[in-house]
């Protein structure tokens, strides 16, 4: 019978180290997952630094602060455009108002007409 709790404690001991595992691998995930995130938001950041003039920088900062889901969409763009080798030089204030008006929605104007 000496043999039996022994092996209970193993068994025991066992589970309390699976669990232990998955805690600190799930831990792990979160961190990795951060440090990949914050990774990519710094690779991010040196295309558009390489890749755009102070004006259109600017032009992009106004955006974001007025429209930030717009100014996402402009940051992936200019990003994929320079990851894929389509930009000559850098993107200056002209060509970022044009990128703007592709990707903003024609703001519809309303005539008023008085009788």
């Amino acid at each position: 019978m000496s043999g039996d709790p022994s092996e209970e404690d193993i068994e025991e001991l066992r589970k309390q180290k699976m669990e232990q595992l998955k805690e600190q691998q799930e831990g792990g995930d979160a961190e990795a997952q951060q440090a990949a995130q914050e990774q990519a938001e710094a690779q991010k950041k040196a295309v558009l630094r390489q890749h755009l003039t102070d004006g259109a920088r600017k032009r992009l900062n106004t955006v974001k602060m007025s429209k930030p889901d717009i100014g996402d969409q402009i940051e992936q763009q200019v990003v994929a455009l320079a990851r894929s080798g389509r930009v000559q030089g850098q993107i200056d204030e002209e060509q970022m108002k044009e990128l703007l008006s592709e990707l903003t929605p024609d703001s519809k104007s309303f005539d008023i007409k008085r009788r």
